[in-house]
């Protein structure tokens, strides 16, 4: 890789600069160097550095050099740098480091490598500035070869050379490297510093090893706020949301310092379990605290208010933002898109394309056509494909854009020509997108399609339960009860066990935890009466029980007993008897709602004159008079 200061070094041999320098044996003009950096004038230091006798020239280079790295001046820096070489003044080794940091500083990473490729004399400050250079610009493998190199010069790491490659393990070969460095933490003795520690717990929750990230979390001689907020995003990130919020209470009672960063991991565990009231906690806490509002935690904010139901607060915030970047819009279309609000979407997509401050990305265009095909806007979404594929937005189709194309269709009932498409696709289709046609065919009762479609999808996922259940509703539908039978002995033969349902509500900042036929909630039993009481209330006004929904080889009256237990009738009925009238029941379920328990969601909402809002595996629905926002489609 050729080097641009190599390049500046020979234009400059001319140069005013070059040709008027002279030694001269002044005293030293540090207070005069360090004004005119404080006013920007770099050139004029620079100028005065000429005139200046080799006495000062450590203390000068060091001013100037401090100054560049400050304010990135890449031009300037290389004048010193070139200066450094004229004078044939040889450079003690902090004064390479300050150039390999100027250098990194200044993304010039060719030019950080010549710098300690001339070095005679490195100190572990040298290795760990040019492997920190490689690991934040994701260039993992150099960093992790470079630091092996260290390792056969004799040069001892320290804990900020650890620090360091910990943070290219994952991007390099994973867990098994980030355990290998773990080794040599212990025999180096670092393993609990701080930042080490820090890296460590960090590496091993990115891993998805979250036991062995609280191991060395909990055996950390002191914590600071990178760790504690480390290993709560840890949680957070890999969905364990509940276990995420217990832990930040309990450090919080230990006295934990929090900062922006802590409270953006705290909001995403909390959107993930939808717990509105905490999170208006959070975001008051964080006013209160006056607290700098950084992007990210504005961010996170409008993620937290979405996934909680809550979009007017989102956009508030969105609105109110000064700088948004493509996350921020991305972050309020998806909000809008998972609600159905096509429209919205369109609208919003239009707004930022007119501000023309941040380009789409590949996320934003998946939100906009998602929210054309929730919104029921299927000739918008494919008016924007068309587009897509003319590479007007600049972002190429992936197979996740394809996928929203067949939903399109499927949602407008045109199951053959969605069938059609996914033939002609550049891209072998996937579960999810043969997932997508096939739930289109159990709505739009198109056997043919559907007996293939799920037939595919039971070879790619023989172990996904809910392939069976979207199959087997298809076959009730048309009276193949035969059909259905074989395809229960399937699942037996294969083992195939149905994910838990799980589903949630929050009254007063409790979070009310409901599993299938639970028997553990303390009001269990007045859970229990009030879902037959409202099962035989909505008979009268036409509620039909979908006994479709149960797999099981039982009688009808063992079915409807199934389908009582179902975790989001559970948590309905809690709703109806502990939360005040006129307000939303809002729950949330970890899995796809399925249709009985939608249709009994829309007779709360009809009989009891509630607004019912019920998050899914998939999207909102939000039913107003026993109209839910879906259209019956999910």
């Amino acid at each position: 890789m050729s080097c641009c200061f190599c390049t500046f070094t020979r234009h400059l041999s001319h140069s005013t600069f070059t040709r008027q320098f002279s030694f001269s044996p002044f005293p030293p003009i540090q207070h005069t160097l360090n004004s005119l950096c404080t006013q920007g004038l770099l050139r004029q230091a620079l100028l005065e550095m000429a005139i200046q006798g080799p006495a000062m020239l450590f203390d000068g280079y060091n001013t100037l050099l401090n100054e560049c790295i400050k304010k990135k001046a890449i031009r300037e820096g290389q004048r010193v740098h070139s200066h450094i070489i004229k004078t044939l003044y040889f450079p003690p080794v902090y004064l390479r480091n300050r150039l390999i940091v100027f250098y990194n500083k200044c993304d010039c990473l060719a030019d950080a490598r010549y710098v300690f490729d001339e070095m005679r004399e490195r100190d572990v400050v040298s290795w760990t500035a040019l492997i920190s250079a490689y690991s934040q610009r994701g260039l993992c493998f150099e960093a992790m070869h470079l630091f092996l190199q260290m390792l056969r010069s004799g040069t001892e790491p320290n804990e900020f050379t650890f620090a360091t490659v910990l943070t290219s393990c994952i991007g390099a070969s994973g867990f098994e490297l980030g355990r290998q460095i773990h080794s040599l933490l212990i025999k180096y003795n670092c393993e609990s510093h701080i930042f080490v520690g820090s890296s460590l717990l960090d590496m091993y929750a990115k891993a998805g090893r979250i036991l062995e990230a609280r191991g060395v979390f909990e055996s950390l001689p002191e914590r600071d706020v990178v760790s504690c907020t480390a290993i709560i995003s840890g949680y957070a990130q890999l969905g364990l949301d509940e276990e995420a919020l217990e832990l930040f209470r309990r450090l919080q009672r230990e006295g934990m310092s929090s900062n922006y960063v802590t409270y953006a991991s705290l909001l995403t565990a909390l959107s993930g379990l939808a717990a509105l009231d905490h999170g208006k906690q959070v975001h008051n806490h964080v006013l209160r605290c006056q607290l700098p509002f950084f992007v990210v935690l504005q961010n996170s904010l409008i993620d937290m208010y979405s996934k909680c139901g809550n979009l007017d607060y989102s956009r508030r915030i969105f609105d109110s933002m000064p700088e948004r970047t493509v996350i921020s819009w991305n972050a309020m279309l998806v909000g809008y898109s998972k609600h159905g609000m096509g429209s919205e979407v369109v609208e919003l997509y239009k707004l930022m394309r007119e501000e023309n401050k941040v380009k789409p990305d590949s996320v934003t265009l998946l939100a906009v056509l998602s929210g054309c095909s929730h919104g029921g806007m299927e000739e918008k979404g494919l008016e924007f494909f068309d587009e897509m594929l003319k590479g007007k937005y600049g972002v190429k189709p992936e197979k996740e854009h394809y996928g929203c194309v067949v939903d399109l269709f499927g949602r407008a009932g045109r199951v053959e020509e969605a069938f059609e498409f996914i033939k002609k696709m550049p891209y072998e289709p996937t579960a999810a997108i043969w997932g997508s046609l096939l739930g289109a065919c159990r709505v739009h009762s198109n056997i043919d399609i559907g007996t293939f479609v799920g037939h595919q999808l039971l070879q790619i996922e023989p172990e996904n339960a809910g392939n069976y259940v979207i199959l087997s509703n298809l076959y009730a539908s048309a009276g193949r009860w035969e059909d259905v039978r074989k395809l229960r002995e399937l699942m037996t033969g294969k083992a195939v066990t149905k994910e838990p349902g799980r589903s949630w509500i929050e009254l007063e900042q409790t979070l009310h935890t409901f599993h299938a036929s639970d028997r553990s909630h303390p009001r269990r039993e007045e859970i229990k009466e009030k879902v037959r009481e409202v099962s035989v209330k909505f008979k009268e006004y036409g509620y039909v029980p979908d006994l479709s929904c149960v797999l099981y080889d039982v009688d009808e009256e063992q079915k409807e007993k199934i389908l009582q237990g179902h975790s989001e009738k559970l948590a309905l009925a809690f709703g109806l008897i502990a939360s005040p009238e006129r307000v939303t029941i809002r729950v949330i379920k970890n899995l796809r709602i399925c249709v009985d328990c939608h249709n009994f969601a829309k007779f709360i909402s009809e009989v009891y004159g509630r607004q019912v809002c019920v998050r899914d595996k998939n999207r909102f629905h939000h039913i107003v008079g026993g109209i839910c926002s879906c259209g019956d489609y999910w």
